[in-house]
């Protein structure tokens, strides 16, 4: 069975990581698509230099995508089963994963788990 790859979508039906993909170049965008076709056959086994785990409440990873200008990044979590929710993309400045970033993600995770409840 595929592993599956859903995107959050926010209480105004807004879908930030698919927005910053739009936004990727024709370069990242195709190492996007890459390393999501390596998510949806193999899931956790996937790792680095394409995945890599990181900090946080909740067990995130990120996507690693690098393009000729910029590096960039997708935080997601694993939801049961076989599911990755992409919760949210930045571009890379730093060395380290900006706690910033890692705040937004989990707020999205919280948003995310609250609604789905609610729903079932």
């Amino acid at each position: 069975m595929k592993w599956i790859i859903e995107y959050y979508v926010s209480e105004n039906d807004k879908c930030p990581v698919k927005d910053f993909i739009d936004d990727l170049t024709s370069e990242g965008k195709a190492k996007y698509i890459m390393i999501t076709d390596l998510l949806e056959q193999y899931g956790i086994q996937v790792r680095e230099p394409y995945i890599k785990a990181i900090t946080g409440k909740k067990k995130l990873f990120e996507i690693r995508i690098k393009d000729k200008s910029n590096i960039h990044r997708i935080i997601y979590f694993v939801f049961t089963g076989k599911t990755l929710i992409l919760l949210h993309g930045f571009t890379k400045k730093t060395q380290k994963t900006p706690a910033r970033e890692i705040e937004i993600a989990e707020k999205r995770i919280k948003d995310y788990l609250i609604r789905k409840e609610l729903s079932a």
